[in-house]
């Protein structure tokens, strides 16, 4: 009996008899390219708690509100893409190897002043839009409508926080 079980829950990487109008390629490429944006999502999560949690100065009120409201949004965000990940017939990022990007690395966070951790978010920003806005192209291409508007959603709520971020330390 627990191999059954075993076998039942052992993970399929993907589904060949998917048939919804998109190519076995292109579901395969774009679930890697929404891998790499669950990857920089939960990093800049975990980069705008880390902030939140340790900003202070004249900017901690301001800051420190709207990093809470990021790092919930990104979260939720991290959910979504994983879901079309799956719905395309792949895994989304499942092994210690895969999901080591999640977290950043020490010194990515090593920011002592307010505006130099609003700058680092910027810059996580603006790198998320760029990617996101070549994966909605390849998407728009292959006619995959859902990721194309999930990512325009996504690219929404990132231009929306770097205007809000810039807004910050505009001098």
């Amino acid at each position: 009996m627990a191999n059954a079980a075993a076998s039942v829950l052992k993970p399929v990487a993907h589904d060949e008899n998917i048939d919804t109008g998109l190519d076995a390629k292109y579901r395969e490429e774009m679930s890697d390219l929404l891998s790499d944006i669950l990857v920089s999502t939960y990093k800049l999560t975990i980069k705008s708690q880390i902030y939140h949690w340790n900003v202070v100065g004249p900017l901690f009120k301001s800051l420190h509100e709207l990093t809470e409201e990021h790092y919930n949004a990104l979260f939720e965000a991290a959910d979504i893409v994983a879901e079309r990940i799956r719905a395309l017939g792949h895994l989304a990022p499942a092994t210690v190897g895969e999901t080591s990007g999640f977290s950043p690395k020490g010194k990515d966070v090593d920011h002592g002043s307010a505006i130099e951790m609003v700058k680092d978010l910027i810059a996580d920003h603006e790198s998320a839009v760029r990617t996101m806005r070549k994966a909605g192209v390849k998407a728009d291409e292959a006619g995959d409508l859902v990721t194309s508007d999930m990512l325009t959603d996504r690219m929404t709520f990132h231009e929306k926080a770097l205007w809000m971020l810039r807004a910050i330390i505009a001098q």
